[in-house]
């Protein structure tokens, strides 16, 4: 039987403040690199009539399949591709900050997982409780995001080679991805908008339903998570079993039957901690220096810090704008809808054997 200790009241101040202004502070960010490429877009649209605005570099963090290609070939070549270098250095930022804070991105600065917590936190004014899926749904449903990222991770590290992958990202369509997508909101199909009215009235019944059941960037950083040094622990010895951790916990893990909190769908974002009553019962963690408590304080500190360090090393080593120039854009935007990737197994295959005449016909003409 596990002795008790003299209870001592939690006094310490909550990070939930600090973490909300961080979280808006970043959308406001992404708001205004909308904003500026709107205005970009604005120059192709008119053939360049209109003002030239230059394309934010920030827009790059909206296309993770391509940063994670970029990342993968600079693992097998050394080079920094530059067609979307920025959101090389951003996709690095992020799994700096999951290897360290765990899967703190999500809770701190994605705007999915923001605007995910604001739509949660209304569906919960308006059932008065937390709904949670039963066991046998959720477990299946929680899959689905590692099956994606599974089919992404084998495609790019088991079907490209190194010329695959620098082909696809030489290609046309990847450096109009951006504006593709920027296309696919602003003139969004009736499909692609049930699709999306379906996912958000699913996150008012249930929490952070997408980042739960369909992020595969989630669960890439889930998995990244793991080797984190820096764990949320319980004091058994000091915990009343009141399960207002469990309660605050927005990704419905139960802290309070646990020592460690060892989950991929932990977030990081502190809520457990703050709202245990018992001084020092709930803390973060860090494992490789005898367990010592890490302040709240410094992973707001270190999340924003390591995100701008490594944002800020892209910029002062010229790797942060490409070097696409505005006449080259020009050109591929009246050509964009000729564009295509390719999808399936067949397509990747294709893609490497043309990879492999291009690079030859190079050699030749050389």
């Amino acid at each position: 039987m596990t002795k008790k200790i003299k209870i001592v009241r939690n006094d310490e101040k909550g990070i939930q403040k600090i973490r909300f202004i961080v979280q808006s502070l970043f959308a406001l960010l992404c708001i205004w690199i909308g904003i500026e490429f709107y205005l970009f877009i604005r120059f192709l649209e008119t053939d360049g009539a209109a003002s030239f605005y230059q394309r934010p570099p920030g827009v790059d963090g909206f296309l993770p399949i391509s940063s994670f290609i970029s990342f993968y070939f600079l693992l097998t070549t050394g080079e920094i591709h530059q067609a979307h270098p920025a959101g090389l250095f951003i996709f690095l930022a992020v799994i700096l900050i999951s290897f360290i804070f765990g899967k703190s991105f999500c809770s701190w600065f994605c705007p999915i997982g923001f605007l995910s917590e604001l739509v949660g936190d209304f569906g919960e004014k308006v059932f008065k409780r937390r709904l949670k899926l039963p066991k046998f749904l959720d477990y299946p449903l929680r899959s689905l995001k590692y099956l994606m990222l599974g089919f992404l991770v084998y495609s790019v590290i088991f079907m490209m080679t190194p010329l695959a992958m620098k082909y696809f990202l030489d290609s046309p369509y990847n450096i109009v991805a951006d504006i593709k997508m920027y296309y696919f909101f602003a003139k969004i199909s009736q499909t692609s908008l049930i699709v999306i009215s379906v996912l958000f009235i699913l996150s008012i019944f249930i929490r952070n339903f997408w980042c739960r059941v369909l992020c595969p960037y989630g669960a890439l950083l889930g998995i990244f998570s793991l080797l984190s040094p820096n764990k949320i622990q319980r004091n058994v010895s000091s915990c009343i079993d009141c399960g207002l951790c469990n309660k605050a916990c927005p990704s419905f893990i139960k802290v309070d039957s646990v020592k460690t909190v060892i989950s991929d769908e932990c977030t990081s974002c502190l809520n457990c901690v703050d709202v245990c009553p018992v001084k020092d019962t709930l803390q973060l963690n860090t494992l490789l220096l005898k367990k010592k408590k890490v302040n709240k304080q410094y992973v707001a500190i270190g999340v924003v810090s390591i995100f701008m360090i490594v944002t800020g090393l892209a910029m002062l080593t010229g790797n942060w704008q490409n070097k696409v120039t505005k006449e080259e854009y020009l050109l591929h935007y009246k050509l964009m809808n000729s564009y295509g990737h390719p999808t399936g197994p067949n397509a990747m295959k294709q893609l490497n054997e043309q990879a492999n005449k291009e690079t030859k016909r190079e050699v030749k003409e050389n």
